[in-house]
Protein backbone atom coordinates (compact mmCIF):
# COMPACT_ATOMS: atom_id res chain seq x y z
CA UNK A 1 0.00 0.00 0.00
CA UNK A 2 1.41 3.37 -0.97
CA UNK A 3 1.97 6.12 1.59
CA UNK A 4 -0.47 9.00 1.70
CA UNK A 5 1.02 12.03 -0.01
CA UNK A 6 0.40 15.49 1.39
CA UNK A 7 0.75 17.20 -1.98
CA UNK A 8 -0.42 15.94 -5.37
CA UNK A 9 0.42 17.68 -8.62
CA UNK A 10 -2.35 18.63 -11.01
CA UNK A 11 -1.09 15.96 -13.40
CA UNK A 12 -1.24 13.28 -10.71
CA UNK A 13 -4.76 14.26 -9.74
CA UNK A 14 -5.91 14.15 -13.37
CA UNK A 15 -4.26 10.78 -13.98
CA UNK A 16 -5.85 9.41 -10.81
CA UNK A 17 -9.24 10.66 -11.96
CA UNK A 18 -9.06 9.26 -15.48
CA UNK A 19 -7.80 5.89 -14.23
CA UNK A 20 -10.62 5.62 -11.71
CA UNK A 21 -13.25 6.66 -14.24
CA UNK A 22 -12.08 3.99 -16.68
CA UNK A 23 -12.41 1.35 -13.96
CA UNK A 24 -15.92 2.54 -13.05
CA UNK A 25 -17.07 2.53 -16.68
CA UNK A 26 -16.09 -1.14 -16.95
CA UNK A 27 -18.40 -2.09 -14.07
CA UNK A 28 -22.20 -2.12 -14.67
CA UNK A 29 -23.79 -0.04 -11.92
CA UNK A 30 -27.48 0.29 -12.65
CA UNK A 31 -29.57 1.75 -9.84
CA UNK A 32 -29.94 -0.74 -6.96
CA UNK A 33 -27.04 -2.78 -8.35
CA UNK A 34 -24.07 -0.58 -7.45
CA UNK A 35 -22.19 -2.90 -5.09
CA UNK A 36 -19.26 -3.56 -7.43
CA UNK A 37 -18.65 0.12 -8.16
CA UNK A 38 -18.85 0.82 -4.42
CA UNK A 39 -16.01 -1.70 -3.95
CA UNK A 40 -13.95 0.07 -6.61
CA UNK A 41 -14.49 3.40 -4.85
CA UNK A 42 -13.45 1.86 -1.53
CA UNK A 43 -10.32 0.48 -3.19
CA UNK A 44 -9.41 3.93 -4.51
CA UNK A 45 -9.50 5.49 -1.05
CA UNK A 46 -7.80 2.48 0.53
CA UNK A 47 -4.97 2.84 -1.97
CA UNK A 48 -4.48 6.39 -0.69
CA UNK A 49 -4.78 5.33 2.97
CA UNK A 50 -8.05 7.15 3.52
CA UNK A 51 -10.48 5.24 5.77
CA UNK A 52 -14.04 5.05 4.49
CA UNK A 53 -17.42 4.11 5.89
CA UNK A 54 -20.15 2.17 4.13
CA UNK A 55 -23.93 2.25 4.37
CA UNK A 56 -25.46 -0.14 1.85
CA UNK A 57 -23.89 0.94 -1.49
CA UNK A 58 -22.98 4.41 -0.25
CA UNK A 59 -19.33 5.16 0.52
CA UNK A 60 -18.31 8.17 2.59
CA UNK A 61 -15.33 9.63 4.40
CA UNK A 62 -14.25 12.68 6.40
CA UNK A 63 -11.03 14.70 6.25
CA UNK A 64 -8.07 13.60 8.40
CA UNK A 65 -8.30 16.52 10.82
CA UNK A 66 -12.07 16.33 11.25
CA UNK A 67 -13.30 18.51 14.14
CA UNK A 68 -16.72 17.76 15.62
CA UNK A 69 -17.05 21.40 16.64
CA UNK A 70 -16.82 22.66 13.06
CA UNK A 71 -19.55 22.62 10.41
CA UNK A 72 -18.97 20.50 7.33
CA UNK A 73 -19.10 20.90 3.56
CA UNK A 74 -20.28 17.82 1.68
CA UNK A 75 -19.04 16.65 -1.71
CA UNK A 76 -21.76 14.39 -3.06
CA UNK A 77 -22.48 12.65 -6.32
CA UNK A 78 -23.71 9.25 -7.49
CA UNK A 79 -22.16 6.13 -9.00
CA UNK A 80 -25.30 4.51 -10.39
CA UNK A 81 -26.21 4.87 -14.06
CA UNK A 82 -29.21 4.43 -16.30
CA UNK A 83 -29.24 1.45 -18.66
CA UNK A 84 -27.67 2.04 -22.07
CA UNK A 85 -30.17 2.80 -24.81
CA UNK A 86 -30.42 0.87 -28.06
CA UNK A 87 -28.77 3.63 -30.09
CA UNK A 88 -25.30 2.87 -28.70
CA UNK A 89 -22.71 2.11 -31.39
CA UNK A 90 -19.91 1.55 -28.87
CA UNK A 91 -19.66 -0.92 -26.02
CA UNK A 92 -21.05 1.14 -23.10
CA UNK A 93 -18.77 -0.73 -20.65
CA UNK A 94 -15.56 -0.32 -22.64
CA UNK A 95 -13.72 2.93 -21.80
CA UNK A 96 -12.39 4.34 -25.05
CA UNK A 97 -10.12 7.38 -25.04
CA UNK A 98 -10.15 9.14 -28.41
CA UNK A 99 -9.77 12.72 -29.67
CA UNK A 100 -9.56 14.10 -26.16
CA UNK A 101 -12.74 12.29 -25.08
CA UNK A 102 -13.38 9.35 -22.78
CA UNK A 103 -16.38 7.32 -23.94
CA UNK A 104 -18.42 5.05 -21.70
CA UNK A 105 -21.71 4.73 -19.83
CA UNK A 106 -21.80 7.11 -16.89
CA UNK A 107 -18.72 9.03 -18.01
CA UNK A 108 -20.62 12.32 -18.15
CA UNK A 109 -23.42 11.54 -15.69
CA UNK A 110 -21.95 11.55 -13.19
CA UNK A 111 -18.64 9.70 -13.35
CA UNK A 112 -16.65 12.83 -14.19
CA UNK A 113 -18.05 14.60 -11.13
CA UNK A 114 -17.31 11.57 -8.94
CA UNK A 115 -13.68 11.16 -9.93
CA UNK A 116 -13.08 14.94 -9.82
CA UNK A 117 -14.56 15.16 -6.32
CA UNK A 118 -12.46 12.20 -5.21
CA UNK A 119 -9.30 14.06 -6.25
CA UNK A 120 -10.46 17.25 -4.55
CA UNK A 121 -11.03 15.31 -1.34
CA UNK A 122 -7.56 13.82 -1.71
CA UNK A 123 -6.12 17.33 -2.19
CA UNK A 124 -7.66 18.69 1.02
CA UNK A 125 -7.64 15.48 3.07
CA UNK A 126 -4.75 16.17 5.44
CA UNK A 127 -4.86 19.98 5.40
CA UNK A 128 -4.82 21.58 8.85
CA UNK A 129 -6.69 24.56 10.27
CA UNK A 130 -9.58 24.45 7.80
CA UNK A 131 -12.63 26.54 8.63
CA UNK A 132 -14.88 23.63 7.68
CA UNK A 133 -14.63 19.88 7.74
CA UNK A 134 -14.78 18.24 4.33
CA UNK A 135 -16.98 15.18 3.85
CA UNK A 136 -17.35 13.12 0.69
CA UNK A 137 -20.31 10.81 0.00
CA UNK A 138 -20.49 8.81 -3.22
CA UNK A 139 -23.95 7.39 -3.25
CA UNK A 140 -26.45 5.09 -4.95
CA UNK A 141 -29.89 5.19 -6.57
CA UNK A 142 -29.82 8.79 -7.78
CA UNK A 143 -31.10 7.88 -11.24
CA UNK A 144 -34.32 6.46 -9.77
CA UNK A 145 -34.64 8.93 -6.87
CA UNK A 146 -34.34 5.86 -4.66
CA UNK A 147 -34.71 5.66 -0.90
CA UNK A 148 -31.38 3.90 -0.22
CA UNK A 149 -29.01 6.59 -1.48
CA UNK A 150 -28.15 10.00 -0.04
CA UNK A 151 -31.56 10.30 1.63
CA UNK A 152 -30.89 7.22 3.77
CA UNK A 153 -27.25 8.11 4.37
CA UNK A 154 -27.69 11.77 5.28
CA UNK A 155 -28.78 11.25 8.93
CA UNK A 156 -25.50 9.38 9.54
CA UNK A 157 -23.34 12.24 8.28
CA UNK A 158 -21.93 14.97 10.55
CA UNK A 159 -23.42 18.46 10.66
CA UNK A 160 -23.55 19.49 6.99
CA UNK A 161 -23.86 23.21 6.33
CA UNK A 162 -23.48 23.08 2.54
CA UNK A 163 -23.73 20.25 0.00
CA UNK A 164 -22.01 20.47 -3.37
CA UNK A 165 -23.86 18.07 -5.67
CA UNK A 166 -21.81 16.81 -8.59
CA UNK A 167 -23.78 16.77 -11.83
CA UNK A 168 -22.77 17.93 -15.34
CA UNK A 169 -23.12 21.74 -15.28
CA UNK A 170 -20.04 22.70 -17.34
CA UNK A 171 -18.62 23.84 -13.99
CA UNK A 172 -21.09 26.69 -13.74
CA UNK A 173 -23.18 26.98 -10.59
CA UNK A 174 -26.76 25.73 -10.76
CA UNK A 175 -28.05 27.85 -7.89
CA UNK A 176 -31.61 26.59 -8.27
CA UNK A 177 -33.17 23.37 -9.46
CA UNK A 178 -36.72 22.52 -10.38
CA UNK A 179 -38.55 19.93 -8.34
CA UNK A 180 -40.30 16.95 -9.88
CA UNK A 181 -43.96 16.09 -9.31
CA UNK A 182 -45.45 13.15 -11.20
CA UNK A 183 -49.24 13.02 -11.21
CA UNK A 184 -51.45 10.17 -12.38
CA UNK A 185 -54.99 11.18 -13.32
CA UNK A 186 -58.24 9.56 -14.29
CA UNK A 187 -61.37 10.93 -15.91
CA UNK A 188 -64.48 8.79 -15.52
CA UNK A 189 -67.30 8.61 -18.06
CA UNK A 190 -70.15 6.37 -19.12
CA UNK A 191 -69.20 3.28 -21.15
CA UNK A 192 -71.33 2.60 -24.20
CA UNK A 193 -71.52 1.22 -27.72
CA UNK A 194 -69.73 3.59 -30.10
CA UNK A 195 -72.71 3.57 -32.46
CA UNK A 196 -74.98 5.35 -29.98
CA UNK A 197 -74.90 8.95 -28.70
CA UNK A 198 -72.87 9.50 -25.54
CA UNK A 199 -72.49 12.92 -23.93
CA UNK A 200 -70.36 11.45 -21.13
CA UNK A 201 -67.39 10.17 -23.15
CA UNK A 202 -64.42 9.82 -20.78
CA UNK A 203 -61.88 10.54 -23.54
CA UNK A 204 -63.58 13.74 -24.69
CA UNK A 205 -63.98 14.94 -21.11
CA UNK A 206 -60.35 14.09 -20.38
CA UNK A 207 -59.14 16.02 -23.45
CA UNK A 208 -61.05 19.10 -22.30
CA UNK A 209 -59.60 18.76 -18.82
CA UNK A 210 -56.07 18.38 -20.13
CA UNK A 211 -56.40 21.35 -22.47
CA UNK A 212 -57.40 23.39 -19.45
CA UNK A 213 -54.36 22.47 -17.35
CA UNK A 214 -51.86 22.56 -20.19
CA UNK A 215 -52.82 26.15 -20.96
CA UNK A 216 -52.87 27.13 -17.27
CA UNK A 217 -50.20 29.53 -16.00
CA UNK A 218 -49.11 29.47 -12.37
CA UNK A 219 -49.30 33.03 -11.03
CA UNK A 220 -45.82 33.15 -9.48
CA UNK A 221 -42.75 33.07 -11.74
CA UNK A 222 -39.33 32.26 -10.28
CA UNK A 223 -36.44 34.65 -10.77
CA UNK A 224 -34.18 31.60 -10.99
CA UNK A 225 -36.29 29.00 -12.78
CA UNK A 226 -39.05 30.79 -14.66
CA UNK A 227 -42.48 29.15 -14.85
CA UNK A 228 -43.76 25.87 -13.49
CA UNK A 229 -43.80 23.47 -16.47
CA UNK A 230 -46.55 20.87 -16.96
CA UNK A 231 -46.05 18.18 -19.58
CA UNK A 232 -48.53 15.49 -20.60
CA UNK A 233 -46.28 12.42 -20.77
CA UNK A 234 -48.77 9.58 -21.08
CA UNK A 235 -52.42 8.85 -21.87
CA UNK A 236 -54.43 5.66 -22.22
CA UNK A 237 -58.06 4.77 -22.90
CA UNK A 238 -60.03 2.10 -24.69
CA UNK A 239 -59.34 -1.40 -25.96
CA UNK A 240 -61.91 -1.74 -28.77
CA UNK A 241 -62.89 0.61 -31.59
CA UNK A 242 -66.61 0.15 -30.96
CA UNK A 243 -66.64 0.65 -27.19
CA UNK A 244 -66.55 4.03 -25.45
CA UNK A 245 -64.37 3.35 -22.38
CA UNK A 246 -65.49 4.07 -18.85
CA UNK A 247 -62.28 5.93 -18.03
CA UNK A 248 -59.31 7.71 -19.53
CA UNK A 249 -56.03 7.76 -17.59
CA UNK A 250 -53.02 10.02 -18.03
CA UNK A 251 -49.73 11.12 -16.49
CA UNK A 252 -48.46 14.65 -15.95
CA UNK A 253 -44.79 15.49 -15.47
CA UNK A 254 -44.63 18.73 -13.47
CA UNK A 255 -41.39 20.66 -12.98
CA UNK A 256 -41.98 22.85 -9.95
CA UNK A 257 -40.03 26.03 -9.22
CA UNK A 258 -38.80 27.38 -5.91
CA UNK A 259 -41.96 29.53 -5.70
CA UNK A 260 -44.04 26.47 -4.75
CA UNK A 261 -43.73 23.29 -2.76
CA UNK A 262 -44.83 20.14 -4.58
CA UNK A 263 -47.85 19.92 -2.29
CA UNK A 264 -48.88 23.48 -3.16
CA UNK A 265 -48.43 22.84 -6.87
CA UNK A 266 -50.53 19.68 -6.68
CA UNK A 267 -53.38 21.47 -4.90
CA UNK A 268 -53.39 24.25 -7.51
CA UNK A 269 -53.46 21.73 -10.37
CA UNK A 270 -56.29 19.79 -8.74
CA UNK A 271 -58.29 23.01 -8.35
CA UNK A 272 -58.06 23.53 -12.12
CA UNK A 273 -59.13 20.02 -13.13
CA UNK A 274 -62.18 17.77 -12.89
CA UNK A 275 -60.19 14.54 -13.15
CA UNK A 276 -59.23 12.56 -10.06
CA UNK A 277 -55.51 13.08 -9.43
CA UNK A 278 -52.91 11.24 -7.38
CA UNK A 279 -49.30 12.32 -6.86
CA UNK A 280 -46.73 9.54 -6.90
CA UNK A 281 -44.61 11.42 -4.38
CA UNK A 282 -44.07 14.87 -2.89
CA UNK A 283 -40.39 14.17 -2.04
CA UNK A 284 -38.59 15.85 -4.91
CA UNK A 285 -39.06 19.53 -4.19
CA UNK A 286 -37.28 22.45 -5.80
CA UNK A 287 -34.15 23.84 -4.15
CA UNK A 288 -32.05 26.99 -4.31
CA UNK A 289 -29.09 28.73 -2.78
CA UNK A 290 -28.97 32.49 -2.34
CA UNK A 291 -26.74 34.55 -4.63
CA UNK A 292 -25.13 36.10 -1.55
CA UNK A 293 -23.91 32.74 -0.24
CA UNK A 294 -20.08 32.73 0.14
CA UNK A 295 -19.72 29.66 -2.09
CA UNK A 296 -21.67 31.31 -4.91
CA UNK A 297 -19.69 34.51 -4.52
CA UNK A 298 -16.44 32.53 -4.59
CA UNK A 299 -17.52 30.92 -7.84
CA UNK A 300 -18.39 34.26 -9.38
CA UNK A 301 -15.02 35.67 -8.32
CA UNK A 302 -13.18 33.10 -10.44
CA UNK A 303 -15.37 33.75 -13.48
CA UNK A 304 -18.07 31.09 -13.24
CA UNK A 305 -21.70 31.88 -14.04
CA UNK A 306 -24.96 30.94 -12.33
CA UNK A 307 -28.20 29.54 -13.72
CA UNK A 308 -31.38 27.68 -12.82
CA UNK A 309 -31.44 23.99 -13.73
CA UNK A 310 -34.57 22.36 -15.24
CA UNK A 311 -33.34 18.85 -14.41
CA UNK A 312 -33.66 17.15 -11.03
CA UNK A 313 -30.95 15.53 -8.93
CA UNK A 314 -30.30 14.38 -5.37
CA UNK A 315 -30.47 18.05 -4.36
CA UNK A 316 -34.21 17.49 -4.08
CA UNK A 317 -33.77 15.16 -1.10
CA UNK A 318 -30.77 16.78 0.60
CA UNK A 319 -32.13 18.64 3.65
CA UNK A 320 -29.62 21.49 3.73
CA UNK A 321 -28.38 24.33 1.54
CA UNK A 322 -26.96 22.91 -1.69
CA UNK A 323 -25.55 23.88 -5.06
CA UNK A 324 -25.15 21.76 -8.21
CA UNK A 325 -21.73 21.93 -9.84
CA UNK A 326 -19.75 19.49 -11.95
CA UNK A 327 -17.83 18.81 -15.17
CA UNK A 328 -19.64 17.73 -18.33
CA UNK A 329 -22.73 18.79 -20.23
CA UNK A 330 -26.22 17.82 -19.11
CA UNK A 331 -27.37 17.42 -22.72
CA UNK A 332 -25.03 14.40 -23.04
CA UNK A 333 -26.61 12.59 -20.10
CA UNK A 334 -28.50 9.39 -20.94
CA UNK A 335 -27.49 9.66 -24.62
CA UNK A 336 -25.93 6.99 -26.81
CA UNK A 337 -22.11 6.83 -26.84
CA UNK A 338 -21.89 9.04 -23.76
CA UNK A 339 -18.53 10.77 -23.26
CA UNK A 340 -16.62 13.32 -21.24
CA UNK A 341 -13.70 15.45 -22.40
CA UNK A 342 -10.50 14.76 -20.45
CA UNK A 343 -10.01 18.54 -20.27
CA UNK A 344 -13.41 18.83 -18.59
CA UNK A 345 -12.21 16.56 -15.79
CA UNK A 346 -9.03 18.61 -15.49
CA UNK A 347 -11.06 21.82 -15.34
CA UNK A 348 -13.47 20.27 -12.85
CA UNK A 349 -10.73 19.40 -10.38
CA UNK A 350 -9.14 22.83 -10.77
CA UNK A 351 -12.35 24.82 -10.29
CA UNK A 352 -13.58 22.76 -7.32
CA UNK A 353 -10.24 23.38 -5.61
CA UNK A 354 -10.15 27.10 -6.43
CA UNK A 355 -13.63 27.73 -5.06
CA UNK A 356 -13.13 25.61 -1.95
CA UNK A 357 -9.80 27.27 -1.18
CA UNK A 358 -11.69 30.54 -0.80
CA UNK A 359 -14.12 28.91 1.66
CA UNK A 360 -12.11 26.30 3.55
Amino acid sequence: MQELKSVYSKEELLNNAVDLLKKLIEIPSFSKDEYNTSLEIENFFKKHQIPTKRFKNNIWAVNKNFDVFKPSILLNTHHDTVKPNKAYTLDPFLPIEKDGKLFGLGSNDAGASLVSMAQVFLHFYDKEDLHYNLVIALTAEEEISGFEGIEALFPQLPNIELAIVGEPTQMNLAIAEKGLLVIDGEMKGTPSHAAHPNNDNSIVKCMEDLQQILSFKFPKVSDYLGEVKITLSGIHAGVQHNVVPESCTFTLDVRVTDEYSNQEAFEIIQSQMKSTLMARSFRLNSSKIEMEHPFVQAGLEIGRTTYGSPTSSDQAIIPCTSVKLGPGDSTRSHTADEYIYIDEIKEGIDIYIKILEKIL
